[in-house]
């Protein structure tokens, strides 16, 4: 049974996604859920971007004591030592140095040749490896990047000290057939492959972040990196919660498991939801509104007769207090009739008729 790592970012890339922000107390209170929820890594912030990120991180570090956390860093020196700084006091820490691969990147972002990224990789991680046990290495638009070239890049890494490497899907532009074969190619391709860990970052711009993520677990990802209820840039990423319940709900499947504590999943994702101002959609899988709900007749009469007919999950099983049978034009006489009697009211024969 592999053991599946889970890395949140609502703390940094959710609150990148338009219009959310949240204070230095809301971000605690956050980290704390995060904490209960049984998160592997709490991605504090980016403790560079500004001074409010830095104490944010740094009160973070201060209160959690179980789960790891971690900061953001580009590949620059004083990014690293800033994370470091914010993170010294922290009973567990990490950095997340990053670096963009892809051609599209290095030409019209960072004005840089392959010599020159894998130069600055080899530098920044070695550098970030003086001051963390674990160093998390990104090779940004990873997907899209030259698949031997991301093969080079991530030796670098790994050779200079990383103990993660995270693949990022940055744009959502890859699908769970293609991220699975790539991260088939980097085991076959990278010698200590199974001496690190290898993660996934995944966007959600054509909808299939939760998919690929999963693929990517198929294939020897052992960490998986989102946000609660799918915030973040964009379409968003990663909904963790998804892929929690998929690994248990599908566990014949993925043989996986990992330290959510599933029954904690609708108050993380309420408090995320109030304290973002982002409501969940009522069709959104695992904890919208509709998710446990049942209108059609034939459905309400299943469900009633037996759960597992039409839910393969219990309501329970996510912090739900149970499921519902909203009454509408396809509801049938059985949901009726039960319903009636919930309000205390006793039908007979001909009345149910």
């Amino acid at each position: 049974m592999a053991y599946i790592q889970f890395f949140d970012t609502t703390l940094r890339d959710g609150e990148q996604t338009p219009g959310v922000n949240f204070n230095q107390q809301e971000k605690i209170q956050i980290a704390r859920q995060l904490e209960t929820y049984g998160v592997d890594v709490i991605e504090a912030g980016f403790p560079i971007a500004s001074d409010g990120d830095f104490h944010s991180v740094k009160e973070i570090a201060n209160v959690i004591k179980t789960a790891t956390v971690c900061g953001l860093a580009r590949s620059v020196e004083r990014d690293i030592d800033r994370a470091y700084e914010a993170l010294r006091d922290a009973a567990n820490a990490q950095v997340h140095v990053f670096l963009a691969t892809s051609d599209v990147h290095m030409k019209h972002k960072l004005n840089m040749s392959r010599p020159q990224v894998l130069a600055s990789i080899k530098h920044h991680v070695a550098h970030a490896r003086k001051l963390f046990p674990i160093v998390q290495f990104s090779p940004e638009d990873a997907t899209r990047t030259d698949p031997a070239f991301l093969v080079e890049a991530v030796q670098t890494a790994i050779d200079a000290g990383a103990t993660v490497i995270n693949i990022p899907d940055t744009v959502g532009f890859t699908n769970p057939t293609e991220f699975g074969a790539l991260f088939r190619y980097l085991r076959e391709s990278i010698p200590r492959f199974d001496e690190v860990i290898f993660s996934t970052h995944c966007h959600d711009d054509l909808g299939m972040s939760v998919a690929n993520a999963l693929a990517a677990i198929e294939n020897g990802a052992r960490r998986v990196e989102g946000t609660v209820n799918g915030i973040g840039e964009r379409a968003g990423n990663t909904a963790l919660e998804e892929v929690a319940v998929a690994l248990h709900i599908r566990n014949d499947y993925y043989k996986s498991e990992s330290g959510i504590i599933l029954n904690q999943t609708k108050k993380t994702s309420d408090l995320i939801s109030r304290l973002s101002g982002m409501p969940v959609p009522r069709n959104k899988a695992i904890i919208g509104g509709n998710a446990y709900a049942h209108e059609s007749g034939i459905h309400q009469d299943g469900v009633l007769k037996e759960p597992t007919t039409y839910e393969i999950i219990t309501p329970a099983l996510v912090g739900v207090e149970k499921n519902s049978l909203p009454l509408g034009k396809l509801s049938g006489r059985h949901a009726f009739v039960t319903r009636m009697e919930e309000l205390g009211y006793t039908m007979t024969d001909d009345e149910e008729k």
